[in-house]
């Protein structure tokens, strides 16, 4: 293991053999961590070319069990986002685009520090179970060409161990290993073709353009060695998606926009992400066919419809999507009002989603409760004119203590000047 330390730390190309001793052996816990540590360095240092990025996925992907999606007929597109504040974008896009004749079977995650998990939001919804067999999920998606659940154990074990040591080594933060453990987890979950929301900004992980697109670039071409098809889609997290923040918050926004009255925003991603996973899912020949596709679902109730199918199929109370307000909520609210005059200029997206979890709404640590009700309801974004005493948003919690802190974070959120902001596209750049 020393030599391979020694190759990469001097900028060396590893082969294949190379790379699959040092996995194995890691998996196997032949190889200690204190190695694998300075391996995981010197790849920080020294970086990986596309051939041993693409190697090092593929060995991650087989560490574990693959989902074998092949009896489920069509091409199967799946979505992922790198993370973000008030993204609920798969709870309105998976019955969408379903909908519109693309199976969706999808994998997601919980949330953890402040960005927001998609599971955590479906449970909120009374009933909804993510906890379902291999035959389940297959079945679901057969009978209703949707399914969603959380992620296997025994899926790529080798990308949580080598997390797990990138997290304390300060090695987090290099795009081969990022883009490998991306890829790794989607293609293990048996995707044909993939669609990645790349957030770049305050809420992200990655905070320049120029770093969104080196990434893209290389998890598109995992995708091309590994014969699947990778869009990225570039897009803004400079201030939270929509106007919730906040699990069953966010579910009646996704109701919302599924029913044609969601924010603009929201509603415009939705349709950009849409789009290009319609014509993956060779279901439309372009994208703007696509779209429009996708807007007569939404006018004619069908992705409603399909919504409340999807909810139901899952064992969740289909009672809390027709009646929003029966989902969870909260004893307690504050209002946080503007103290000036002014163009709203930020809003930072880091802050209004640590805002979030002290109230409740996220995880400080992987084992902390949710409270499904608590949030924030923001009721002006960027570049909005507000007045000395208006109020800015609503937060909520069931615990009234966790307000004090609350609201220092959001004072940090906030930033009010003379002049409009220049207005900031949403979508920056698609990649393929």
């Amino acid at each position: 293991m020393v030599e391979l330390i020694v190759k990469k730390r001097n900028g060396l190309e590893l082969s294949k053999d190379e790379l699959t001793s040092i996995i194995d052996g890691f998996i196997s816990s032949e190889i200690p961590d204190y190695q694998i540590s300075a391996f995981l360095m010197a790849i920080y240092f020294k970086g990986m070319n596309s051939t041993e990025t693409a190697i090092l996925t593929d060995l991650m992907m087989r560490s574990g069990e693959l989902i074998d999606l092949s009896e489920i007929e069509g091409i199967k597109v799946d979505k992922h986002s790198t993370g973000g504040v008030g993204d609920k974008t798969t709870l309105i896009l998976a019955p969408l685009v379903a909908a519109a004749g693309v199976p969706v079977a999808k994998m997601s995650g919980r949330g953890l520090g402040h960005t927001g998990g998609t599971l955590d939001k479906m449970e909120s919804i009374s009933g909804f179970s993510v906890d379902m067999t291999r035959a389940q999920f297959i079945e679901n998606v057969k009978s209703h060409n949707i399914a969603v659940c959380g992620q296997n154990a025994n899926l790529v074990p080798a990308d949580k161990k080598l997390y797990a040591l990138r997290d304390v080594t300060a090695t987090v933060n290099n795009i081969s290993l990022i883009a490998s453990s991306i890829m790794s987890k989607k293609l293990a979950c048996g995707a044909d073709a993939i669609v990645i929301d790349l957030k770049v900004g305050h809420g992200a992980f990655m905070k320049t353009l120029e770093d969104a697109e080196e990434l893209a670039e290389v998890m598109i071409n995992i995708g091309a060695k590994m014969n699947r098809k990778v869009i990225a889609v570039i897009t803004s997290m400079s201030e939270p998606l929509g106007y919730t923040i906040g699990n069953a918050l966010e579910v009646k926004e996704a109701i919302d926009t599924l029913k044609g009255h969601g924010p603009e925003d929201l509603t415009d991603l939705c349709l950009e992400l849409g789009g290009h996973m319609l014509v993956l899912g060779e279901v439309a020949e372009n994208h703007e066919k696509a779209v429009l596709k996708l807007k007569d679902l939404i006018k004619s109730g069908k992705a409603f419809d399909k919504f409340k199918e999807f909810v139901e199929a899952q064992g969740g109370d289909v009672n809390c999507i027709e009646h929003p307000e029966l989902l969870p909520g909260a004893k307690y609210q504050r209002t946080y009002k503007s103290n000036e005059n002014g163009y709203l200029s930020e809003l930072n997206a880091l802050d209004i989603g640590l805002t979030s979890v002290k109230l409740g709404a996220g995880r400080e640590t992987k084992d902390s409760a949710i409270d499904f009700g608590a949030g924030i309801r923001l009721l002006k974004k960027m570049g909005d004119f507000v007045e000395n005493g208006e109020a800015l948003a609503v937060l909520y919690s069931n615990d009234e203590s966790s307000f004090e802190k609350a609201v220092e974070l959001m004072d940090l959120a906030y930033k009010i000047s003379e002049e409009k902001p220049k207005e900031k596209r949403l979508i920056l750049k698609t990649m393929r």
